[in-house]
């Protein structure tokens, strides 16, 4: 089994290292942030993940530990992933992390000796890592990348709120090196795991990865383009249409027994009120910015990124057809988090769709079942939090259904037990539209 160290014990990093801990390897996860490194070494995680927790409780003190000295993990180690944040800006990607990350690892391959390779996990546009990352590592290392130590890019593929089983059961593990021995190092310390291998170059693997986010991020805007349609159109359920869609050949496979078999990507074709989250937003803007750098618009790009700024309006246009004004109105708004099983809130739909209803004087309540500390940090006391399902419908003349949490299918029910009819907003199309009284579905023309 390898050694192997983590820079960053945030989304990636934390699940990365408690992963590999888990499939045997000795890991120390490196971070600056004493409080998290304490919490991590008690067996909890400090961000909200499904089976986190879990796996730092069977793995830490053994396998896993979190620490402060990042020179003596990566001296002790033989591979070391960065896996810190890449911020956008508007017009790049923030490397600062990733620089600060390249220079600790290479003073401390200045003392070491023997072959050790250092691997690019966090997302970077393409080029980062060989015009980037290796200059820096070979003038603090002294050393010569190829020669005394190997450099890779690793690009992740988690789902949030899905992470630990999309990093042990994974579809593909792409391998970018700048040699074979890069490349053949990184494939041995997923010896074990399931999943299609592709060895490529470093640009590659980097772009992969933005392609990959890029492709969800236009299902779910042209999803939503054909709902607003649908909308203007009137007599039209886009979500009929997706469900036809979906049905195509291309999109469904019927086995020999007749079953049909829906692969997972047919969940981003079905029109709602935007996407969100650290990656698609960021991702898609970071690559279409890169293309303008380069003197090539990503018109496609662009406009996905245009239609996605203004999808969470739908849901105003639906309460606009029930009130005429949302002054002194009590609207709920469940679903904080960008999407289910997280307590991510970065990009959320539900942040302007909060913040309009406030400003058009709205009696505003929030619900999640587990974002609302961040939705403190973000809103403080101008958005009251009810603590269950139940009392944040009591007295409710609107619900704003942003985050598909399983959760909110129990709606109906309630309703009909209490016997109030509220206005129901429908942004993910997650209530059947005849389960209660009052209706309005994004795409429900």
């Amino acid at each position: 089994m390898s050694r192997i160290s983590v820079m960053g014990v945030g989304f990636v990093g934390l699940v990365t290292g408690a992963c590999f801990a888990d499939k045997g390897h000795q890991v120390a996860c490196i971070d600056v942030d004493r409080e998290k490194v304490d919490v991590i070494n008690r067996g909890q995680s400090p961000i909200f993940e499904r089976g986190l927790d879990e796996l730092l409780q069977r793995n830490i003190g053994k396998g896993l530990r979190a620490t402060l000295d990042a020179r003596q993990a990566i001296v002790d180690s033989d591979m070391t992933f960065i896996a810190v944040g890449t911020p956008f800006d508007g017009q790049h990607i923030d490397l600062t992390y990733i620089k600060e990350c390249a220079r600790v690892i290479g003073e401390a391959l200045r003392e070491k000796q023997g072959y050790h390779v250092v691997v690019v996990k966090s997302t970077v546009v393409p080029g980062t890592t060989d015009r980037v990352v290796r200059p820096i590592l070979e003038q603090a290392s002294g050393k010569k990348a190829g020669v005394d130590f190997g450099l890779g890019m690793n690009p992740e593929f988690l789902t949030e709120g899905e992470a630990v089983s999309d990093f042990m059961d994974p579809d593909r593990i792409v391998s970018g090196g700048i040699d074979e021995r890069s490349q053949s190092a990184l494939e041995a310390v997923y010896e074990g795991f399931p999943g299609l291998r592709l060895r490529t170059n470093n640009s590659t693997a980097e772009l992969i990865k933005y392609a990959s986010n890029a492709l969800l991020a236009n299902l779910i805007s042209f999803s939503n383009e054909f709902a607003n349609l649908a909308t203007a159109l009137g007599d039209i359920d886009a979500a009929e249409v997706m469900r036809g869609l979906h049905s195509s050949r291309y999109l469904t496979t019927v086995l020999p027994n007749g079953e049909q078999i829906v692969p997972p990507i047919t969940s981003f074709l079905m029109g709602g009120c935007g996407f969100g989250g650290s990656c698609l937003p960021k991702d898609v803007s970071a690559l279409a910015a890169q293309g303008r750098q380069l003197g090539l618009p990503m018109k496609i790009l662009s406009g996905v990124l245009d239609v996605n700024l203004h999808q969470h309006e739908q849901v105003f246009r639906l309460l606009g057809k029930h009130f005429s004004s949302l002054e002194g109105r009590r609207i709920v708004v469940l679903g904080l988090a960008f999407r289910p099983d997280t307590n991510d809130m970065r990009e959320s739909p539900a942040i302007p769709i909060v913040k309009r209803l406030v400003a058009e004087g709205a009696r505003v309540t929030g619900y999640d079942p587990v974002a609302g500390h961040e939705a403190q940090k973000i809103f403080g006391d101008t958005l009251p939090l009810a603590s269950n399902l139940e009392a944040a419908l009591e007295g409710a003349e609107a619900l704003v259904i942003v985050t598909r949490w399983a959760e909110f299918q129990r709606v109906p029910e309630l309703l009909k037990k209490s016997g109030e009819r509220p206005l129901v907003v429908d942004g993910r199309r997650l209530l059947a539209k005849d389960s209660v009284a009052r209706y309005e579905g994004i795409g429900l023309g």
